[in-house]
């Protein structure tokens, strides 16, 4: 067949942005020539997210541009919210292909099949029936690259959906983990970010349903031997899936940087268990103690949500002091949005949307304080920082082992290189 063009476009986390690269090497593998996504393509594929409140309008809106730049060309739209609400999407003006879940890795197979036509095709299935695991990683730039080594969740948290949008907690087998691993030190690749659904579950379910006797843990410890990586991240993962073996493990490895992401959602104890979360703050705060005993100089990021149903004044004040009291170094703060087919939507009484947006602002401001206060304990130490190849108003961008940022004059010869910075 003549080489035909796509062109790609990736909504929310990181692991989709995993997947979307992953699906365009699939691609080009097939003859296809990967396009920017502004320009005109024969093929655009949308990759979309289910935990941002305006997916639909973020869809609807990219779909639009599409059409009036190429009105000939196929739309595909994959990812959470695609398995979510496929017949939505399907009557969405120019859409041509819905994947689900248990597709999206068949989107060459597809595009064989697919003419232009009236109406769209779906091809998905019951959220119950996806257990295939998928690895994929993100190459677009050599020195950091995302890599999935799990999938899926069986927390049923109250707030969200992606259980019901990517299925089960499954998992790589140890050794495809390494064989990724492997290839991307061939490439160049200088720091990896191991990325899941619920990374702390690795382990579960792994392909043809065999029942097997590997952890997190286990998987830390081969990693830190592969040769020709020098970092490894920890992306997020579950304050009651975070062992103490995993801290001391990283306290002592070369290669796994000192900075954890745990989410934690809220500081009150009533909102923990509306969340139906697995854990508790005091265990939260004691994972915290534990790594700046062993990790003093550790960059630790926490996930928490705002306004959700029933949270009072009171019970954000027991957040926003619980949060300014303990170890943390930034956060990413959320507004809590209504989600369909959630246990949350019984909760009563609802958070009016002002004061939702009032306490994000709040939990910003000091998220901010606490990047401040972390980046100057550092002052004046020299640090190791994996400088980038993005090069912005003739500046470029790295960060050290713990996740402090640096700018500099561009040097090219700095690019994807570890350099000795004293930070000031």
């Amino acid at each position: 067949m003549l080489s035909k063009t796509v062109a790609f476009h990736t909504l929310g986390c990181k692991l989709n942005y995993s997947e979307t690269s992953t699906l365009s090497r699939m691609l080009e593998a097939d003859g296809f020539v990967k396009k920017d996504f502004e320009e005109v393509a024969d093929v655009y594929v949308i990759n979309t997210c289910s935990v941002t409140d305006n997916a639909d309008k973020e869809c609807r809106q990219i779909v639009r541009r599409i059409q009036r730049r190429a009105p000939e060309s196929m739309v595909v739209i994959t990812g959470c919210y695609a398995q979510l609400k496929p017949k939505e999407i399907a009557e969405i003006e120019g859409v041509d292909l819905v994947l689900g879940a248990s597709e999206k890795f068949n989107l060459a197979k597809h595009l064989q099949d697919l003419t232009k036509g009236d109406s769209a095709k779906i091809c998905s299935c019951d959220i119950e029936d996806v257990n295939g695991f998928n690895s994929s990683y993100s190459i677009n730039d050599r020195t950091r690259t995302f890599l999935k080594v799990q999938d899926g969740c069986d927390y049923n948290c109250s707030f969200c959906t992606i259980p019901l949008a990517r299925g089960h907690s499954r998992s790589d087998s140890i050794e495809g983990v390494l064989n990724n691993v492997r290839e991307l030190a061939n490439a160049g690749t200088k720091e990896i970010v191991l990325t899941g659904i619920n990374l702390g579950d690795f382990g579960k379910g792994n392909e043809g349903g065999k029942k097997i006797k590997t952890n997190f843990y286990q998987l830390v410890q081969e990693l830190d031997k592969v040769e020709g990586i020098d970092r490894f991240r920890i992306s997020s993962i579950e304050p009651n899936l975070l062992s103490n073996d995993i801290i001391s493990f990283v306290a002592q490895s070369k290669k796994f940087m000192p900075h954890f992401h745990i989410p934690l959602q809220s500081g009150s104890r009533k909102i923990l268990g509306l969340m139906r979360r697995r854990y508790q703050k005091e265990l939260y705060a004691d994972r915290i103690a534990t790594i700046k005993e062993l990790i003093p100089h550790c960059c630790i990021g926490a996930d928490v949500i705002v306004g959700f149903p029933s949270e009072t004044d009171e019970d954000f004040k027991e957040t926003f002091d619980f949060l300014h009291d303990i170890d943390v170094s930034y956060l990413h703060v959320f507004t809590y949005s209504e989600r369909a087919n959630t246990l949350a939507l019984d909760i009563k009484p609802v958070v009016p949307m002002n004061i939702r947006h009032e306490r994000n602002k709040a939990l910003r401001n000091l998220s901010y304080q606490k990047m401040q206060y972390f980046t100057a304990q550092h002052n004046g130490q020299q640090r190791k920082v994996l400088f980038e190849s993005a090069e912005k108003n003739g500046m470029m961008e790295g960060y050290t082992d713990n996740y402090i940022k640096v700018q500099t004059p561009y040097r090219e010869e700095w690019v994807n290189q570890l350099v000795d910075w004293t930070l000031s």
